[in-house]
């Protein structure tokens, strides 16, 4: 498993009594960095293995599913860079356009300013100031956190790299016609005056009201319903089904539009469905999506009635009001008029929601810059239906095509001044020209650029390729495109997985930006809620990290990751974690001080013990199990097999087995402690990549060799030993048994009994000494009278309780224990005997009555041999 013959162990290894965590993280953190061990060179000739890291926004510091999502990607590439490979872990932070601009117009506004006090350009630098001075935050997290992340090559989205690559792409799809300007129905955001794309809108279940308005005169009358009154003001026409009878006589004609000096016409259109409310629907082509796209058919007049904070506009009355000022005002107006015919309050449903600020979206046609994506969106599709992506769990991919195969053309600028400014200069005379990075703007009068910026999903989903370098041909871009494995959170598989795989095959001649998307789920508290500062249960894993370790919070989270689902988190948990760094480390202290050691070869297997060669062989089990996890991402899993070989395996068992050997001391001793270093040196290369900082200092103590970090990953020698499993799973068979008789007989753990053991027959006479040992049986001296019997894996042991246990009463509970074990064999084979049951009980069903049958007969057999194994009262 692994070649120990040059290492170098200290000649007397010694450890604090106490792990501090405190004491040592941040100075390993920083001589991991110091040495450069997680920086990438694209000079090597390792194969390489890459990572992006998921920028986070420049505005915020890392919560708790952030640390979820960095102990994720930090464990693979820790292991691959124990493999072998030529890894890269690429770090960056994320511009945030609408987040970043907010929080410095916030900051402003406290000094009574806005940024139109300052001007754009005064504004953008006021911005660029702020980033310098907050932006290091996040980068204090992650190194708090054991982040391996290539520093040297730390990116920003709105750096010169990123900026040029950024303007590269937009004119190379500018030039090839997949990006253009026009007017469209857009979510804005009033609030952050705005374009918002369809993912940045959040919907949400409101108290609204549904109002059934008569618009017309006479037999030209007819009731439409609306949530949203006051935009009867821009209708511009009534729609119907041509093939609604109630409303043929209408199609074609004008009617009156209640409280303006304006007639509409009533057309007919496909789109509205005659079983829905009266069947007739209000026209308003500059305010909603669908009504724009009814206006668009029928050639209607496209009417704006609000300006960019959601006040009308609209001439008359209602001029100058808050939208649902307006509302209100209309209603009331209708309904002096007569023409308000019903009215639902409250009425539920569903309203989009600005993702930034929480304002009521207004849809608003408005002229903005768009990715015609449809053969975009194709190629994304393609690639993972052909095998050159593979989304990891499986399960996720409907939701991925439900996506990219139904994508509408994505709105990508934003009115801010914060952001990458569209690279297009207009002209006197109405005319644009793109603008490349090596390209000379236009000059002139009447010449200006764009005002607007680009949505920040643009500039992300060029991360995988523009930190590498794009447009230029790096030897990093040559190096370590594409990444390895994208893992990212299944929330944002529409904002940014699906951007990046776009955006990737266009720039990449077709090579998609990853081989692998490894979805995980959100964090959520022990309860399984969303984590929020509003529900008052959000977590700043630092305070955690702080009180327990960083290891701690990692092992949690990483114990908790099972593919695509959500992961349940509690302090108390990482208060369990933190006891198990505590055992690694008090277990491996134990074990360097009584003989562990990894100097020289391992004994040849005819020295081994039985204990040896059961525990060599579990290790060899583990890392091949280990191994099969990693690749799956099964987090959960892996993290779950290592802590139980760990604490049960090797320090509940195998030290404990194996103290009667270190005390005794001579050359078993010798082999023992030999074949315990290699136990303890792989197990703590297993471990590092979840738990790194505790595993470094042991690891290194324990070996005196420079790093766990650059040590190599344990490999799975093939050695296996059948035999001595089974002969160690008796061994704990008879172990586990007397444990729960003394438990029941209400022992202390340290008392001692005098015991008989009875191994003839069996494996297990050599393993005597440290039968007695773990489980604190004296030998059988003058007077020994067993008050019990224990058969168990052809051994037995007999007990003197003598004074310890009150024996009548012992038969009365085992003789109780003995008639309910006897019932549920009753029921279990009654129940299996019913042939009408059978034929309709489920397996699973069937199989849990079974195995209640088996554990019966088992009970009936150990109890009976206990009762007689009692002495005659």
């Amino acid at each position: 498993m692994t070649e120990n013959s040059q290492a170098q162990p200290a000649s007397n290894p010694e450890l604090p009594t106490q792990y501090a965590p405190a004491e040592v993280e941040g100075k390993l953190y920083e001589r991991w960095v110091e040495r450069g061990y997680f920086e990438a060179d694209e000079k090597s000739d390792k194969q390489p293995y890459t990572i992006v890291i998921p920028p986070p926004n420049v505005t915020g510091s890392l919560h708790l599913g952030h640390a979820f999502e960095h102990t994720i990607i930090d464990a693979l590439t820790r292991r691959k860079r124990m493999q072998g490979y030529e890894t890269l872990w690429q770090p960056g932070m994320d511009h945030a356009g609408i987040a970043t601009q907010n929080v410095v117009e916030r900051e402003l506004a406290k000094d009574g300013k806005s940024r139109q006090d300052l001007g754009r350009e005064a504004f953008v630098e006021r911005v660029w100031q702020w980033k310098e001075e907050s932006g290091g935050q996040i980068s204090g997290q992650m190194r708090r956190l054991g982040d391996g992340v290539a520093w040297s090559r730390e990116r920003f989205t709105m750096d010169e790299g990123l900026s040029k690559a950024v303007q590269t792409i937009f004119k190379k799809l500018y030039d090839d016609e997949l990006i253009y300007r026009a007017e469209r129905i857009i979510n804005w955001c009033p609030r952050c005056l705005t374009a918002i794309s369809d993912i940045e809108v959040e919907y949400q279940d409101d108290d609204g009201e549904l109002v059934s308005l008569k618009y017309g005169e006479g037999d030209e009358t007819v009731v439409v319903a609306t949530t949203r009154v006051e935009t009867m003001l821009g209708d511009t026409a009534v729609a119907v089904h041509p093939d609604d009878a109630r409303y043929a006589h209408l199609i074609g004609k004008q009617i009156k539009l209640p409280l303006t000096n304006r007639s509409i016409p009533v057309v007919a259109d496909e789109h509205v469905d005659p079983e829905f409310g009266t069947g007739a629907v209000k026209v308003t082509p500059a305010h909603d999506p669908n009504d724009f796209a009814i206006g668009q058919r029928h050639g209607l007049e496209t009417l704006t009635i609000m300006d960019e904070r959601a006040v009308i506009t609209a001439p008359g009355p209602f001029e100058g009001l808050d939208r649902f000022e307006a509302r209100s005002a209309i209603v009331e107006a209708m309904r002096a008029d007569g023409r308000v015919v019903a009215e639902k309050r409250p009425y539920v449903h569903s309203v989009g929601h600005c993702s930034r600020c929480k304002t009521t979206i207004e849809p608003r046609l408005s002229l903005q810059w768009w990715v015609k994506v449809g053969p975009l969106a194709q190629a994304a599709g393609d690639a993972v239906r052909d095998g050159r992506v593979t989304i990891h769990p499986k399960e996720m991919e409907p939701r991925y095509f439900g996506w990219v195969d139904n994508l509408n053309d994505w709105c990508i600028s934003r009115q801010l001044w914060w952001g990458h400014r569209i690279p297009v200069w207009h002209g006197p005379n109405g005319e644009s020209v793109c603008v490349g990075p090596d390209d000379e703007a236009p000059t002139g009068e009447g010449w200006y650029q764009d005002t607007d910026v680009l949505d920040t999903w643009f500039s992300s989903g060029l991360w995988p390729f523009s930190t590498l370098g794009w447009p230029e041909q790096t030897p990093s871009l040559e190096k370590f495109y594409p990444n390895s494995v994208l893992v990212t959170g299944y929330d944002i598989l529409f904002f940014w997985v699906a951007r990046m795989m776009m955006f990737g095959l266009y720039a990449m001649d077709g090579t998609p930006p990853f081989h692998t998307i490894a979805l995980h789920g959100m964090v959520r508290d022990q309860f399984g809620k969303k984590m929020s500062k509003s529900f008052g249960n959000a977590v700043n894993p630092l305070d955690w990290m702080d009180k327990y370790g960083s290891d701690a919070v990692r092992f949690t989270l990483a114990r908790g990751a099972n593919p695509g689902v959500d992961v349940p988190i509690g302090e108390d948990w990482v208060q369990g974690s933190r006891n198990f760094a505590n055992k690694i480390w008090n277990a491996t202290r134990f074990a360097m001080m009584n003989g562990a050691t990894v100097e020289g070869d391992l004994p040849p297997v005819a020295e081994q013990s039985a204990t040896d060669r059961w525990i060599l062989s579990r290790l060899n089990a583990t890392v091949a199990e280990v191994d099969a996890f990693y690749d799956d991402y099964q987090f959960a899993k892996l993290s779950d097999a290592l802590f139980h070989f760990a604490w049960d395996e090797v320090f509940d068992w195998y030290v404990e087995l194996s103290k009667t050997t270190f005390f005794a001391g001579g050359e078993q001793a010798k082999v023992s402690g030999r074949v315990l270093g290699e136990v303890l040196d792989v197990t703590l290369r297993l471990l590092h990549p979840v738990v790194p900082f505790v595993t470094e200092t042991l690891w290194t103590t324990l070996t005196g060799k420079e790093s766990v970090v650059i040590a190599d990953w344990p490999v799975d020698s093939g050695f296996r030993d059948e035999a001595a499993e089974r002969e160690i799973g008796n061994l704990q068979q008879v172990v586990t048994e007397v444990r729960r008789f003394r438990a029941d007989q209400g022992l202390q753990q340290g008392q001692k009994v005098p015991a008989r053991l009875d191994l003839s027959g069996t494996e297990l006479a050599a393993h005597e000494p440290a039968i007695r040992q773990v489980l604190r049986l004296q030998p059988e001296g003058e007077g020994f009278h067993a008050t019990a019997t224990l058969p168990v894996a052809g051994a037995t042991v007999a007990l003197d309780l003598s004074g310890t246990i009150d024996v009548e009463a012992e038969r009365k509970r085992l003789t109780k224990d003995l008639g309910n074990a006897e019932k549920e064999k009753a029921q279990a084979t009654a129940k299996l005997a019913n042939e009408a049951f059978m034929a309709k009980a489920p397996d699973n069903v069937v199989d849990k009555i079974r195995g209640r049958l088996t554990k019966a007969e088992a009970d009936i057999a150990r109890l009976t041999a206990q009762i007689a194994g009692l002495p005659e009262s």
